[in-house]
């Protein structure tokens, strides 16, 4: 497969999860909109189960998270991997034809669908350039290097009419879709609070090899905390207020280490999150999952922690705590532990199967670019947070930033 290349963004918010591949900017002209168009009809080629020809989607980015994503595809119903844009890809037993841009890969009309897994500063432009040339859009994270270039990828997608994802894989998870309707459904009676923590040490390589990990622009929040408050709006709502403390007191370089915040939600939910890469620890979603295999993993560990006035719940195991039946629904009454039923599925399978329904327009995305873009919002709020000591009134702080078209 290719070489790894890593990528040092112009601007620091790109250090977000920036572990990517293609280094070239694609410029692209003249390619305009198929908004609603269907999908191009194929001739011959395997047929799925339901009797449609398989949606053909092209990768764009074979680095890290792009290889990732072309063996998912390999192995997906309904999928065939038609092309992959990347200039360092040589190998020619890749299976697909192979472009040096994703300018080429568009202009050749073999794909119906792509994956976006090129450098971050990159992703805005490309998917435009995507959407204008009429096919579905999945789009690593993180959307944008920052929230005010996320914008214009939210009013490209409804200027187009696009159909477009946002990779925050987690929130396929089958966990966190079963937990989001025990919080909806009320089956912890009116939710009061949450707290969470992300805690792992990080190797001396890891800054000592990439120097930009030392750097204003990286950190833990931007890099390991971004998933977090995405998921935590998605299971409680918006943030309405944010306080953060940063320091980087363990290593000592420019980027904090260890990080806490406070959230005050729009339902009125209070929550606490503390998350560091240098402290030792088995909290936090990676060692609670077998989602990334680098980490080891924590059978019946737990990320999150929902308190309601009925009953509270662990995240991703679904521990339920909860009085027995004719108990009396009090501090001096024992609590029972059950665990909710829910399937096991990986994220990134779950992802590609939804992606695939919103290409074919059987489904809306699960991740808007409004919504990803409002994550972005709440990370660059919680370092306003810590920068100035003071509590951020995040919708005002998303108002406040100025229109892109007059930037």
């Amino acid at each position: 497969m290719s070489r790894r290349v890593e990528h040092v963004p112009a601007n620091p918010p790109a250090a977000l999860s920036a572990e990517w591949n293609d280094p070239c900017r694609t410029q692209r002209g003249g390619l305009r909109s198929g908004r609603g168009a269907a999908l191009r009809v194929r001739e011959g080629g395997p047929v799925t189960v339901s009797g449609s020809p398989p949606v053909r989607v092209g990768v764009i980015g074979a680095g890290f998270m792009g290889r990732q994503h072309i063996d998912f595809i390999r192995g997906a119903r309904g999928a065939a991997l038609a092309a992959i844009a990347d200039p360092a890809v040589t190998d020619p037993d890749v299976g697909c034809p192979v472009f040096t841009s994703a300018g080429e890969m568009l202009d050749a009309g073999q794909v119906d669908a792509v994956v976006i897994a090129n450098p971050n500063a990159l992703h805005v432009e490309t998917a435009i350039d995507c959407l204008e040339a009429g096919v579905a859009v999945l789009l690593e994270k993180p959307a944008a290097v920052d929230y005010a270039e996320s914008r214009r990828l939210v009013d490209a997608v409804a200027r187009l009419e696009g159909r477009l994802l946002v990779g925050h894989h987690r929130r396929h998870h089958p966990a966190v879709a079963r937990a989001r309707r025990a919080i909806s459904d009320g089956e912890l009676g009116e939710v009061v609070a949450v707290s969470g923590m992300w805690s792992a040490r990080k190797d001396d390589a890891y800054f000592a090899d990439v120097e930009w990990h030392r750097r204003k622009g990286a950190g833990v929040t931007l890099i390991n905390v971004v998933h977090d408050l995405d998921l935590l709006r998605h299971l409680c709502g918006e943030v309405a207020q944010i306080q953060a403390l940063y320091s980087s007191q363990a290593r000592g370089f420019e980027v904090e280490d260890t990080v806490s915040l406070t959230l005050r939600f729009e339902s009125g939910v209070v929550g606490s999150f503390v998350a560091s890469d240098a402290g030792v620890s088995p909290w936090g979603w990676d060692q609670a999952t077998e989602e990334t295999m680098a980490f080891p993993f924590l059978p019946d560990g737990d990320a999150y922690r929902f308190v309601g006035t009925r009953a509270a719940l662990s995240v991703p195991n679904l521990a339920k705590y909860s009085y027995e039946a004719g108990a009396s629904p009090d501090w001096h009454s024992p609590l029972s532990r059950t665990y909710l039923p829910t399937p096991q599925r990986g994220s990134f399978q779950a992802q590609l199967d939804h992606f695939l329904e919103v290409a074919s327009g059987e489904a809306d995305p699960l991740v808007t670019a409004e919504d990803a873009s409002r994550t972005l919002a709440l990370v660059e709020a919680a370092d306003l947070a810590a920068r100035t000591g003071r509590t951020v009134d995040v919708t005002k702080f998303r108002n406040d930033l100025p229109d892109p078209e007059d930037a």
